[in-house]
């Protein structure tokens, strides 16, 4: 499993498989072929809910991003 985890903090946000952490490589923007590390914002979850994502992935998602306008998540294989 790869963990998620709040990049500004450094909290624990959970885990995906491998299938979900694809799914946010193919539809989220990367910087570089290194990049592992992404801006989450209500209208990123909302494009996922639209575009057919994972419902585990998107809740895992929401329950981070809470009441905040962004959150910048990073993951990591073990």
């Amino acid at each position: 499993m790869i963990q998620l985890y709040n990049k500004r903090s450094g909290e624990p946000i959970g885990a995906i498989s491998e299938v979900q952490l694809k799914y946010l490589i193919d539809h989220l923007e990367e910087e570089s072929s290194q990049d592992q590390d992404y801006a989450i914002t209500p209208m990123t979850l909302a494009y996922f809910e639209q575009a057919g994502a994972d419902p585990d992935l998107v809740e895992l998602l929401r329950g981070a991003l809470g009441t905040k306008d962004e959150i910048v998540i990073v993951w990591l294989k073990p």
